[in-house]
């Protein structure tokens, strides 16, 4: 039985990658930031194994005890404020890069014996504001190229390990984090108007599903029309 290590799953994309993986009798473990969470997510999640660590505070992850063996570590947490960078607070800017990148990196090093063992798959859930960052985007935008560069460098590390690392680029998804990104917009949300979560969630699982002989470093996902 393969076993995933899946982060964000309180919500969105997240959710849907641990349910996916949960229900076809995959092995999965979860990440909640406080023994509260953690048992919303036992309660959501039957037969999930759920650990504590708050991706706010990356050092809190170095306690982790983790299986001896991880298929994949899906990264898909992420918090987002929006702002110019003549009034952006310093706390702003360190909130979003400490959940969006020194996290995943902390989480990713704590899980790498594990994904050595299985010669699992890193999956870093990013933005296309991870290739390019508009106006009141700076600090989501630079923690998410921080990101990038951490998938490349963690790539070409462990490639002889049998480690593999893929990046997924997501548009605008229709989930709660894009909702709140409206309110912060000052723009009215409609889901419909968005690439549905579902869809970067197959493309994720996919990643995690592909077969050995290849790999797959980069998947950008964009909108039909």
């Amino acid at each position: 039985m393969a076993t995933h290590l899946v982060t964000g799953a309180g919500s969105g994309i997240g959710a849907l990658v641990a349910r996916t993986l949960l229900d076809r009798g995959d092995g999965v473990v979860l990440v909640a930031r406080s023994e509260e969470r953690a048992e919303a997510l036992r309660s959501s999640y039957d037969g999930a194994e759920v650990v504590v660590a708050d991706l706010a505070f990356p050092e809190s992850v170095g306690s982790l005890v983790l299986p001896d063996s991880l298929d994949s570590v899906v990264h898909a947490a992420g918090i987002v404020e929006l702002g110019p960078v003549s009034s952006l607070s310093v706390e702003a800017w360190a909130s979003q890069l400490r959940v969006n990148l020194v996290a995943p990196a902390a989480l990713t090093r704590v899980a790498l014996p594990a994904l050595r063992a299985a010669r699992g798959t890193v999956v870093f859930v990013n933005s296309t504001a991870g290739l390019s960052a508009g106006p009141r985007w700076s600090a989501y935008a630079a923690s998410k190229h921080g990101l990038r560069a951490l998938a490349d460098s963690l790539r070409a590390e462990e490639a002889a390990a049998g480690v593999r690392v893929s990046t997924v680029f997501p548009s605008r998804t229709a989930t709660p984090m894009q909702e709140r990104v409206h309110a912060q917009e000052g723009r009215e949300y409609d889901a419909a108007d968005w690439i549905r979560p579902e869809t970067v969630a197959d493309a994720i699982v996919r990643l995690v599903d592909l077969p050995r002989d290849a790999t797959i470093t980069d998947v950008t996902v964009r909108p039909a029309g």
